[in-house]
């Protein structure tokens, strides 16, 4: 039933005028762009990431023009078997280099055995019908195409399509025919592809990443053949003019693949008419966004070393759009660190853009460890409208390391194609793509923030190894300053339970101060924490304890805490700033879990918990004697430092 539509619908269209069938394909093709919302979304996202340079308006111009040609094809691939010779002369023509080309091997009677690279350019069907448009001697002509599943179908196609003497070569049936016919100096042409697979060699087109079919590069250079790119040239609707094209010959199939990518390159920068021409609705980048292969380059065969030397390239290119929303508090955001460096080295071709609270942005951009730093807007009426304008720059994958609806809402609104999350049981985040279940088997309380999420990004493809090297931060702390500074940060943010007593710490301060004439203490804290930093600071001499509460912003903080000699803190943020930091840390737990959220940078560091507290925490940290603080602090003081973490109950 569906081969006896197919035939008498294929019949009708050769026989309607051609200007209604013209306006059905441009009817049709634009449903499809209006419509077709997740395919015009592929079109438009292909275009951007191509053609960057171009406005909007060039993108949705292109892209409407390259729905009503996929139709045209479409339709033309129907019709075209009921065309007469005559009909096939009046619409396609042969272009000024293949009528020379063919003249000229025609009166030698000797044809080369020649590989013709096709691209999906819309009037490709034109290629089955190339030996009735002129009455000249022909070699031998093939065409490797991928049949249909349905037996009737399969057999209707290779019928029409070999009416005028190409003969179709399954790709399923292996490639000993395609080979026997180019032995024998026969025509070969090979569709060559950007999405192909596991079966494709790993390189760059438009300098994104993809997988290239290497089928030409490997017949041309087994059979040492002349390659062509074969294009038709659309002149108007179904009307085209047929073009050869000789690529620069090489010596390795490696450097043909090459070579024709960029010939395509070329081609479809060179005129609207061409790039409206090729088939934007395929996803042509498809190849490395498998989920679980995402975070990683993955491929049976790779050619980006030789990529990168033939576009000169003296690093990939990052074009693979990567955005990743930061956690809301500072001590995650740090924790967060190892994580985004072993992004950036197992997918070197990514752009990294990072989506944080606004008074995070300045730390971000002084660490460096992003490409693109975008601040989330001010709570408000028009909060997640402007997660709706973010959509036009076309993410690739999102990755969230917050657990929230309003994370997960404003990656909707942005729409990657990837959302990558983590759920835990009992819980549901339905507005992501892609999650990790966290294993009910696995015990939070006894893994470190870090390598849950390390355990999460694995399952999406990451294999490398996390880097707990102190950030580069470039602030030398001055030679003849030969005070011992101290850092002390009093507060947290969001705890009162973490705090360790005011009066513990007025009794540490007078500890350090009876230590060292030289010694000079500052107080840490945001506006928030001033009256625990007043309560503190009362009746010290200003000169030597100094009180730095509410007077900083992220970045003048973290230059105060390079300027310390160690720093004395709660489980808060600016515990892991500091480490981080390279800033040795006396971080005073109770309640909270130091195996969970613990420091983590490869610096000196001691976690002190009350007596008898399980490693877990548990106790109140009032028991964390001042005593056994100061001398823990004394021994880092004096210089006994270590990269390891020592945790003292």
């Amino acid at each position: 039933m569906l081969i006896a539509f197919i035939k008498i619908f294929g019949w009708l269209l050769a026989k309607l005028p051609l200007f209604l069938v013209e306006f059905k394909c441009k009817f049709w093709g634009d449903i499809i762009f209006t419509f077709l919302t997740k395919r015009r979304r592929i079109l438009l996202s292909n275009l951007h990431h191509a053609f960057p340079e171009k406005a909007l308006a060039w993108h949705r111009k292109i892209g409407r023009e390259s729905c009503r040609r996929t139709v045209e094809m479409g339709l033309l691939s129907l019709a075209l078997p009921y065309f007469s010779k005559e009909r096939l002369r009046r619409h396609f023509t042969l272009g000024t280099n293949f009528e020379c080309s063919w003249e000229e091997a025609a009166k030698r009677n000797q044809f080369e055995s020649t590989l013709a690279v096709l691209p999906h350019f819309s009037m490709l069907e034109a290629l089955t019908v190339l030996p009735a448009l002129r009455d000249l001697p022909l070699p031998k002509l093939g065409a490797i195409f991928r049949p249909f599943n349905n037996i009737k179908i399969n057999l209707w196609v290779k019928q029409t399509r070999e009416r005028w003497g190409v003969h179709l070569l399954s790709r399923k049936a292996g490639f000993n025919q395609a080979m026997s016919l180019l032995s024998e100096g026969g025509m070969l042409a090979v569709l060559f592809d950007q999405e192909a697979g596991k079966h494709g060699v790993l390189t760059t087109f438009f300098d994104r990443i993809c997988s290239a079919s290497k089928l030409s590069g490997l017949l041309s250079h087994k059979f040492d053949t002349k390659v062509y790119a074969f294009y038709p040239k659309r002149k108007s609707f179904w009307k085209a003019e047929l073009e050869v094209e000789l690529l620069e010959s090489t010596s390795d199939p490696v450097s043909s693949t090459l070579l024709t990518n960029a010939w395509l390159e070329n081609k479809l920068r060179e005129s609207d008419n061409f790039c409206a021409d090729w088939l934007w609705l395929h996803d042509r980048w498809h190849t490395q966004c498998h989920p679980q292969n995402r975070l990683r380059l993955h491929a049976k065969k790779s050619i980006l070393p030789e990529t990168m030397a033939f576009y000169d390239y003296a690093e990939l290119p990052r074009k693979t759009r990567i955005w990743i929303r930061l956690p809301n508090w500072l001590g995650d955001i740090i924790m967060a660190i190892p994580l985004i460096r072993a992004i950036r080295k197992g997918r070197p071709d990514a752009e990294i853009t990072l989506l944080a609270k606004s008074h995070f942005i300045p730390f971000l951009e002084k660490i460096e460890i992003a490409d693109r730093l975008l601040s989330l807007p001010p709570k408000g009426v028009s909060y997640f409208f402007d997660f709706l304008r973010l959509r036009k720059e076309y993410p690739d994958t999102h990755i969230l390391f917050t657990n929230s609806f309003r994370g997960d809402l404003e990656a909707r609104l942005i729409k990657a194609p990837q959302r990558f999350g983590m759920v835990r049981p009992g819980k549901k985040r339905p507005l992501l793509t892609h999650v990790w279940k966290l294993p009910s088997t696995l015990d939070e309380t006894t893994e470190h923030q870090t390598e849950v999420w390390q355990k999460f990004l694995k399952y999406f493809g990451l294999q490398e190894s996390l880097n707990y090297t102190p950030l580069q931060w470039g602030n030398e702390r001055m030679s003849n300053d030969l005070n011992i500074r101290i850092g002390l940060i009093c507060g947290t943010e969001n705890d009162p339970s973490k705090r360790w007593p005011p009066n513990h710490w007025r009794k540490l301060i007078q500890a350090l101060l009876a230590f060292s004439s030289r010694m000079h203490v500052m107080l840490f804290g945001t506006a928030n924490d001033l009256p625990v930093t007043k309560m503190v600071a009362r009746g010290f001499d200003p000169s030597r304890v100094e009180n730095l509460a509410g007077k900083t912003d992220l970045v003048s903080f973290a230059e105060a805490l390079l300027q310390c000699d160690a720093v004395f803190c709660n489980d808060t943020g600016g515990m892991h700033l500091a480490n981080a930091l390279g800033v040795p840390v006396i971080a005073v737990f109770g309640p909270t879990n130091p195996v969970r959220t613990g420091p983590i940078f490869e610096a000196s560091k001691y976690v002190l918990q009350p007596p008898n507290c399980p490693s877990t925490g548990g106790k109140p940290i009032v028991d964390v004697s001042p005593d056994r603080v100061f001398e823990c602090g004394k021994h880092v003081i004096e210089g006994k430092k270590s990269s390891s973490t020592k945790t003292l109950t």
